[in-house]
């Protein structure tokens, strides 16, 4: 599959301060006055000269919480309109040096090596260098393999619970969580199988990278899992058959119930496009996100300001109604807003 390129736009005049028609941020602005700088878009002092009017709504760019960009070649990213993403499992030598050079009007974030139990999932899969895994085998290891992720770069910290070899111990789970969170990091975890991802919400995880597939969660773990405010990054494109069914059913009752879904590829797990996945979106729509939820859930919200802008001659889609495929359109039709972008 080929990703998606947004459309090419004329040369036009400087960066500056124009009015656009629309803006999102954490809310929705109409025809407000907002600075633009090499695809930046921030708010203006209302005291500051308008350089002219553009007839366009902007957007920050799809965000991809779950990527693996040492498995694809992640600089056709820059041709999509994924402005964002998070590495969540790679040598942190390696994928560092992506996040210095990433590909053009892309931020990267990354977690770094996989903390697992000795022996566990991924030190037994090819796909995997020995630098990104990182084996924790007591509590006291824990400090220790946080601080080093953390002196790595990692923004976030990745922990598997994969039940198809050995898992880690409770308390080194604990711990784990504990570390990241007393060093500013957010844990992550992939769970797999039979009761982990009610362990990893117990032990205070702040994301499941995976909606959980393999088991159906009762009412009881996914209310426990929202009032807690667990995000779950979908990944529901990866699955087919029984797999997708149990992973958009509780993905459908977690809504219910008040919890969050954000959008993530799992990019490099199998033949995905690189760049917008147009069935990822669709799915969430399936699984009950429309309007301004599915925005929130694809796209970053920013309140201070966007990195990245996309821009398109269309309306953003209804905040109240849009469909999967009314977001997928926009984003197909938008273009990334640089300093040749602006066009009076």
């Amino acid at each position: 599959m080929t990703p998606s390129r947004p459309a090419r736009r004329p040369a036009s005049p400087s960066d500056g301060v124009w009015r656009v028609r629309e803006l999102r941020l954490e809310r929705r602005y109409r025809e407000v006055a907002v600075r633009i700088s090499g695809g930046a878009v921030t708010p203006a002092d209302p005291t500051e000269p308008v350089l002219g009017r553009l007839d366009l709504s902007v957007s920050d760019g799809v965000h991809d919480r779950h990527v693996h960009l040492g498995l694809v070649d992640h600089a056709a990213l820059a041709a999509s309109p994924v402005t964002a993403v998070v590495d969540l499992g790679w040598d942190p030598v390696e994928i560092a040096r992506v996040a210095a050079r990433p590909p053009v009007g892309v931020a990267v974030r990354y977690a770094g090596p996989f903390h697992t139990a000795v022996g566990g999932y991924p030190s037994d899969r090819p796909w995997a260098p020995a630098a990104a895994v990182r084996e924790v085998a007591h509590v006291e290891d824990a400090p220790g393999a946080v601080a080093q992720a953390k002196a790595g770069g990692s923004g976030v910290l990745k922990i598997v619970l994969h039940d198809g070899g050995p898992l880690l111990a409770d308390d080194v789970l604990v711990a784990l969580v504990e570390a990241a969170h007393a060093a500013g990091l957010r844990a992550a975890v992939h769970a797999e199988g039979a009761g982990q991802a009610m362990r990893a919400i117990r032990a205070g995880a702040d994301a499941l990278v995976h909606v959980p597939w393999t088991e159906r969660l009762d009412d009881a773990a996914l209310r426990e899992s929202a009032a807690r405010d667990v995000l779950w990054i979908s990944t529901l494109a990866i699955h087919e058959g029984a797999d997708l069914a149990a992973a958009l059913d509780n993905a459908r009752r977690y809504l219910r119930l008040g919890g969050r879904l954000a959008y993530g590829t799992d990019l490099g797990n199998g033949d995905q496009p690189v760049g917008l996945h147009p069935r990822e979106v669709a799915l969430l729509g399936e699984a009950g996100l429309r309007g301004d939820a599915l925005l929130e859930a694809v796209l970053g919200s920013a309140p201070g300001g966007i990195a990245h802008a996309l821009a398109s001659a269309d309306p953003l889609p209804d905040a109240a109604h849009a469909t999967a495929d009314d977001l997928v359109r926009w984003l197909r039709r938008a273009h990334r807003l640089g300093a040749a972008d602006p066009a009076g």
